[in-house]
Formats: C-alpha cells, structure tokens, sequence
C-alpha cells in the first residue's frame, strides 16, 4: 500500500483515541466532529468554548505533525496525502462529505471512534457502508466505472 506508515498510524490512532476517551470522561460528551461543528455556534453558551477549541484543534494539530513528525519519525512522510484536486474539487468534495454526514447522522470520527466503542448497532452499520464506499471508491478511482 502505498503512503501507509504503521508507525505515525499508530500513534496517530493512539491520540485520537485518547482525546475522545478524554472528551468523554470531562465533558461526557460524544468526539463527533459533524455534531461539535454543527453545535459550535448554535449550543449553550457554556458548551461553545470548548467546542470551538476542539475544532482550532484539528488543523492545529494536523500543522503541528505535518512540522514536527518528519523528525521525529522515519517513514512519516510517507503518509502525507498526495491531492490533486484544485479548489473546485475541494469544495465539492467537502459538500459531499457534509451531505453524507448529514444522511449517516454522524461522522466516521463519531461513528467509528466512539459509536464503535459503545457497542452502537448504528454504528457499526454506519462504518460498513462507509468502507463499502470507500473500497468502492478506491477500484473505480484506480481501475475505471
């Protein structure tokens, strides 16, 4: 597989992980990436700090491996994704992914990390069909319709 690091996978695994574990027994709150975007702005006012620092958050987090795991671990640049889509594509991709979001009522981060983890029925259908079109995906993609 080409781009696969287990290391950096690993440990990347290991802190998501450990920050919904963390989400959980603070907050008693689901890591759902779609449910905190989509309260961020329209929760109680108790709950929007910490929704808005969760969401700084991700791409602080993705900017600080992106400089620091290079150093730190051999094979992590072998990771990085390779895109070549202009920000059209981008645009569209993002919208498809809010409408599945949104049909899934829930994110792979919600489903798959958490919903996963309590044993949710819903959940885990959710992930089958999100790897049924991810796997899909990947033999149209790479071999045509």
């Amino acid at each position: 597989m080409l781009g696969f690091s287990p290391v950096s996978a690993t440990i990347g695994g290991a802190f998501i992980g450990a920050a919904a574990g963390l989400l959980w027994i603070v907050n008693g709150r689901v890591a759902g990436v779609s449910s905190i975007f989509g309260m961020a702005l329209s929760a109680r006012r108790a709950d929007r700090p910490w929704r808005l620092l969760f969401l700084i958050g991700l791409p602080a987090g993705a900017a600080i491996g992106f400089f620091l795991a290079p150093g730190m671990i051999e094979d992590a640049s072998k990771s990085y994704p390779d895109l070549e889509l202009g920000p059209l594509g981008l645009a569209i991709s993002g919208l498809l992914v809010g409408i599945g979001t949104g049909l899934a009522r829930g994110c792979t981060s919600g489903h798959g990390v958490c919903g996963m983890a309590r044993l949710s029925v819903r959940s885990m259908v959710a992930v089958l069909v999100f790897l049924a079109a991810a796997i899909l995906t990947v033999y149209i993609v790479r071999h045509g319709p």
